[in-house]
C-alpha cells in the first residue's frame, strides 16, 4: 500500500514540486493539498493521510500550530521549511512533529523523512542535528546529566542517545546487536517512563538532559 501524504504550503509552485518528487516514488501517493494552516488541519482530518508535510510559515495558522493540532489526533507531521532557525526547530519538537527537513536538503532526504515518519522513526536534517548537538555539548560543560535520566536503564540510555543522533530503529539494532523488536520495546519504554509522545521528543529530551557528549 502507498504512504498517503498531505502537502501544506502556501506556494502552489512548491506544492507542485513536492508532489512531483514524492509521486515519483512507487510507495508514496499525495492525497491532498492545502495552501494555509486552517485548510491543512481541515484536509488532514478529512482525508486522514499517513504523513503530513507542513511548511513552517503559512497564512492563518503557521506550521507549528498545525502540528500541535494534528498531534492531538496522533497524525504524523514532518515540518518542511527554508529556515533552520532554532525557534522553529524547538517549536516543531515541542508540538510532537515527526521530523524537520530543510527544503534545500534534496529530494532523497525529503522522501526518507516521509518513510521514516510512516515507519514510526523520525528524521531531522543533518545540518540542524549537528548544530543542536554542538549546543548541547557546550551546555554539558555547565552541568551534569539531568536527574530524569536516572529513570532509565543503561540500555534505554544507549537507545535514547542513538535516537538523538538521528539513527533509525534498524541502525540502532545493528549498532547494539539487538533484535529490532527489542529496540522498539526500549523506545516505547523510554516514552512511557518520561511521558514522551514520540521519537522526536526522545531526541529533544536527550539533548536537553545533556546525555550527548562533546565527541558526538
Amino acid at each position: 500500500m502507498s504512504i498517503r501524504v498531505l502537502l501544506a504550503d502556501d506556494q502552489a509552485m512548491i506544492r507542485a514540486s513536492l508532489r512531483i518528487i514524492l509521486e515519483d516514488q512507487p510507495d508514496i501517493a499525495v492525497v491532498a493539498e492545502a495552501g494555509d494552516g486552517v485548510e491543512a488541519i481541515e484536509q488532514a482530518r478529512r482525508t486522514r493521510p499517513d504523513v503530513c508535510l507542513v511548511d513552517v510559515q503559512m497564512p492563518r495558522l503557521d506550521g507549528i500550530e498545525v502540528a500541535r493540532a494534528l498531534a492531538e489526533t496522533r497524525q504524523k507531521v514532518v515540518m518542511v521549511t527554508t529556515f533552520d532557525l532554532d525557534e522553529y526547530v524547538y517549536g516543531a519538537l515541542r508540538c510532537g512533529a515527526a521530523g524537520f527537513v530543510l527544503k534545500d536538503a534534496g529530494p532523497s532526504l525529503l522522501v526518507e523523512a516521509v518513510r521514516a515518519a510512516y515507519a514510526g522513526d523520525a528524521l531531522i536534517s543533518p545540518s540542524i542535528t549537528l548544530r543542536l548537538l554542538r549546543r548541547l555539548a557546550a551546555a554539558e560543560a555547565r552541568g551534569g546529566i539531568h536527574p530524569s535520566a536516572r529513570l532509565l536503564t543503561a540500555r534505554e540510555v544507549e537507545v535514547a542517545r542513538a535516537i538523538a543522533r538521528g539513527h533509525t530503529n534498524q541502525q540502532i539494532a545493528d549498532e547494539l546487536f539487538l533484535a529490532l523488536s527489542t529496540v522498539k520495546g526500549h523506545a516505547s519504554g523510554i516514552q512511557a517512563k518520561l511521558g514522551l509522545r514520540n521519537r522526536i521528543e526522545i531526541a529533544a529530551w536527550a539533548w536537553e538532559s545533556r546525555l550527548m557528549g562533546p565527541a558526538e
